[in-house]
This record gives C-alpha cells, sequence and structure tokens, in this order.
C-alpha cells in the first residue's frame, strides 16, 4: 500500500510558503503522492449537482478561488525530490489536447518522471461553458478521445490523429515524458462509463469513497471491482495491471462522532484495521485528505500518520 495526500489550492495555504511546506514535508517523510483538483474558474451561479455531498452543494465554491492544477504541481516539482504529482483530478475537455500533453509531458521531464495523470470527465456543466469546451453533454466521449490523442502525441514519432474532436498530423512533437510509454492515468470516477474508461484506457481506476455521498464500503468497491476486471478481459487486458487508487478523508482522531465510526476514523490503530481491509479488497493506493487552513495542524497531521500510522503498513 501506497499512500499519498490531498494539496491545498485555495484558502490561506496556497500561498508559495505553505504549499512548499506541506509539499517538502510529505516528500520527506516518505509519502508516494499529493494530488491536486481542477477548477480553472468558478461560476457565480451553479446548478449543476456535485457528486460528492449528499445535498449536491459545492462546498468551497463561494471564494472563487482556486490556483491552477498543473502550474501548482510544476512548482511543487521544483521543490521536493521523489514524491509523485497527482492531478486529482484533471478535467480532461477543459484543456486543448495538444496543449495539455504539451504540459503534462513538460510536467513529467522537469520532475524527472514523477507524473501520474488523474483524469475526469468533470461534472460542473456551467463552467464547461464558461470555458467555451466541447459540448458537456459529449465530455465523456471528449475524454476518451483527447486520453487517445495524448498517448499518440507522447509516444509516436511522427504524430498523427483524426478524430471528432481532435486532428492533427504533419507536426513535431518533443521532448516526450520521460516515463514510458508514458505517465500513469487514474481514472477518476464511480460510474459505470468512468469504470469502464479505466480499464480500456487507464492504468488505474481512481474512485473517492468513505464520504457520506459516496461510501464505497468493501463490500460495495469489491463489485466494482467485478465489473472493472471484466471490462478488462474484455478488452483484452491483464486486470492484475490496473491499480486501484482510493481518495477518503482523514478524520481527526478527537473528531466527535454519532452512529456507527467512520472509515478511516479514530485511533490509529483503527484506521490501520480499515487500511489492511481495503488493501485485501485491492487497493493499491490511498490518498487522504488532509487540508485544513492551519498550516502548523496540516504539517502535524502529516507527521502524525507517517510515523502512527504509514509506517506499521507493510
Amino acid at each position: 500500500m501506497q499512500f499519498g495526500f490531498y494539496l491545498p489550492n485555495h484558502g490561506p495555504n496556497a500561498q508559495p510558503g505553505p504549499l512548499a511546506q506541506i509539499a517538502q514535508t510529505g516528500d520527506r517523510l516518505g509519502f508516494y503522492c499529493m494530488v491536486a483538483g481542477d477548477h480553472v474558474l468558478v461560476p457565480s451561479q451553479i446548478d449543476s449537482p456535485y457528486p460528492y455531498t449528499v445535498g449536491g452543494e459545492f462546498p468551497t465554491g463561494e471564494s472563487g478561488e482556486y490556483l491552477e492544477q498543473l502550474t501548482l504541481l510544476t512548482y511543487l516539482a521544483g521543490v521536493t525530490e521523489n514524491i509523485r504529482m497527482v492531478p486529482s483530478v484533471m478535467i480532461v475537455p477543459y484543456r486543448p489536447p495538444i496543449l495539455a500533453a504539451k504540459i503534462l509531458a513538460t510536467l513529467d521531464v522537469l520532475s524527472q518522471g514523477r507524473l501520474i495523470l488523474g483524469v475526469g470527465v468533470g461534472w460542473m456543466e456551467e463552467e464547461f461553458e464558461a470555458l467555451g469546451t466541447p459540448p458537456f453533454a459529449e465530455r465523456g466521449a471528449v475524454t476518451d478521445e483527447y486520453l487517445q490523442a495524448y498517448k499518440e502525441l507522447w509516444t509516436s514519432p511522427n504524430p498523427e490523429f483524426d478524430g471528432k474532436y481532435v486532428q492533427f498530423s504533419g507536426i513535431q512533437f518533443l521532448p516526450k515524458p520521460v516515463q514510458k510509454p508514458h505517465p500513469p492515468i487514474w481514472v477518476g470516477g464511480q460510474s459505470r462509463p468512468a469504470i469502464r474508461r479505466a480499464a480500456t484506457i487507464g492504468d488505474g481506476w481512481h474512485p473517492v469513497g468513505t464520504i457520506p455521498a459516496a461510501t464505497l464500503e468493501p463490500e460495495e468497491l469489491a463489485g466494482d471491482l467485478v465489473t472493472l476486471n471484466r471490462f478488462a478481459e474484455q478488452a483484452g487486458r491483464d486486470p492484475a495491471e490496473i491499480q486501484i487508487s482510493m481518495k477518503a478523508p482523514l478524520y481527526d482522531p478527537g473528531t466527535m462522532q454519532t452512529g456507527p465510526r467512520r472509515r478511516f476514523s479514530g485511533s490509529a490503530d483503527a484506521i490501520l484495521e480499515d487500511i489492511h481491509t481495503y488493501s485485501e479488497v485491492g487497493v493499491s493506493h490511498t490518498i487522504f485528505d488532509i487540508r485544513g487552513s492551519d498550516l502548523n495542524q496540516a504539517l502535524e497531521r502529516l507527521d502524525w500518520f507517517a510515523g502512527d500510522v504509514m509506517r506499521q503498513v507493510d
């Protein structure tokens, strides 16, 4: 099992100094990766339902503040040595495909092969409209085609592509990414099309779990993995080659709760038991949300998790 953590890209810690401290602390403590979310802008009026709250409200949209995801990760690549950078998830239709492929290849080169590309189709129709993307209703097909175009650009000496949403030929595309054949692609989302995308195009499936809107209990995850494996076999792929990287909250040990204990809450031993349970089902990476407005608290939580939990895992 490998571990990662969320980065702040809005709020008081979304500044060069705090971001560098958080990233460098995670790097020093041996975390595998760090992840950053993706919003280019926040519309003033949002009617699209957010998939990760029970009522569909977007909890961090009021301020309208978001650092651009790929720029943020490129900055942190320059102040760290080993930890991997994960856009999680990058909304694929938001950026023109050739430009996005170039930025991602550059990030992989500058980080010396530390990029993992987390991808998703997106949920906020108003943001799609403001960015002038292809139609929101076609975002799944757009994502599939853009990912195929990325791979062509990253791997072919003479890249050519003739699709519905992107076409190119007669171009040179250098430098290629350091990682061969290309940076790993983790596909986010819990829908059946997302699972199929992970099985056919991705190198990993990257769901969110253990929150009220997406509990993803081990039994549910096991059922989803049966579906994932079936899709992979139908595509002629070995299901064992597809990683499972789950994002989840990490609740403070002193958090008061009513009802059954939440996964990844309580003592280090209780959290270790949950990690073991999900590992047995097939999770290979767990990325925890340790963000907060207090920098010292965020650093202390990283240190506590590394010392009391992470070092106890084989």
